[in-house]
């Protein structure tokens, strides 16, 4: 198994959340979240912290893929349309990658293909390799 599949499986948060990696590759990840009751905020829509961990999570994958340890310096959000059931999809591709830094651009979809939101981050690339 790949590296950053690895690396994923050990995201006992993203577990806990219910969130899926569908796809990996150099770069790149794709995953998806089956909304329930839990995710609900107190108006009944997927409350944004959940929206955030989804497309954190990606993120967080594909700046990883690489085999060296990437941790997040900075992350924003912009929160498009709000989602009340169904299922959330989120794709991260790599924007810039140097040897100390990593940016990314993370795309969250509901099932109809409509932007919910759009999340930015950058890495700090360390020298260690991804520990599995």
């Amino acid at each position: 198994m790949e590296n950053s599949q690895l690396f994923s499986k050990n995201d006992t948060f993203a577990d806990h959340v219910g969130i899926e990696l569908l796809e990996v590759s150099k770069g790149k990840a794709k995953a998806k979240l089956e909304i329930t009751e839990k995710h609900l905020n107190s108006f009944k829509t997927v409350h944004g912290g959940v929206i955030f961990s989804l497309a954190d999570f990606v993120f967080a994958v594909a700046a990883n893929s690489h085999g060296t340890v990437a941790m997040a310096i900075n992350v924003s959000i912009s929160y498009m349309k709000a989602v009340t059931e169904g299922t959330l999809f989120a794709e991260a591709g790599e924007v810039s990658l140097n040897p100390k830094l990593g940016t990314y651009s993370v795309s969250v979809t509901d099932e109809r293909g409509d932007l919910v939101a759009t999340f930015q981050g950058m890495t700090y690339r360390k020298k260690e390799k991804i520990p599995v």
